[in-house]
């Protein structure tokens, strides 16, 4: 499989254009991101560079942690011995948001998970299931005290979506107007520059992109 080096510039140029080909200030409007670690944290705060203010603030970052064990090995090396495995590798938790503070509170925001590639979409898949999860115990404990529960709307971000069968979908509502991806692409090897040694070397070659 052929190698695409992406460069900082040409991530820059992305997110902007997208921003602006795609409405996210008019339409969606986000004002919190939750950006998957690691591929997600420097999109995410360029991106938040071309996003309007909400209320004079910048919007606000907060961040996950999830890994996905793809390789066999590391996932049966992640197991007893005796125990049977009876189930493909997962998507597991390493970080996760603080809902116990009203600063992280997502009821009534336009919230925007923001990765850098949407590959098997496992995770992103992960990431909106238990984000939804949360959201409807935090609904669940506002109407136990008569309070009116506001619309949170989930948004999703890529860089990246690569053109392949995918392990899992997202809902309707996300893929209708919430799912903003920079570039569609087919299924090919994408280097990142945060991934680089050589930071020159990496950038000379993502001039040869012909994606």
């Amino acid at each position: 499989m052929s190698k695409i080096h992406v460069s900082y510039n040409q991530i820059h140029s992305m997110i902007k254009e997208t921003v602006d080909s795609l409405h996210l200030n008019e339409d969606f409007q986000p004002d919190i991101m939750v950006a998957i670690g690691g591929g997600g944290f420097i999109p995410a705060r360029i991106l938040r560079t071309f996003l309007k203010k909400r209320n004079n603030k910048n919007i606000s970052i907060q961040a996950i942690g999830l890994s996905l064990y793809e390789d066999l090995e590391i996932w049966k090396a992640a197991h007893k011995d005796d125990e049977p495995i009876t189930q493909e590798p997962e998507v597991i938790k390493t970080q996760w948001l603080n809902f116990d503070s009203s600063e992280t509170s997502l009821i009534g925001r336009n919230i925007l998970i923001v990765d850098e590639v949407d590959d098997t979409r496992r995770t992103l898949a992960y990431a909106v299931r238990e984000l939804t999860k949360d959201l409807e115990l935090e609904s669940e404990k506002l109407r136990a005290q008569g309070k009116e529960v506001p619309e949170t709307k989930i948004g999703v971000f890529v860089l990246h979506n690569k053109l392949k069968e995918k392990r899992e979908q997202l809902p309707d509502e996300i893929m209708n107007g919430r799912y903003f991806a920079c570039k569609q692409m087919p299924d090919q090897w994408l280097v990142y520059p945060w991934d680089a040694l050589d930071i020159e070397d990496h950038t000379e070659k993502s001039r040869d992109n012909t994606y």
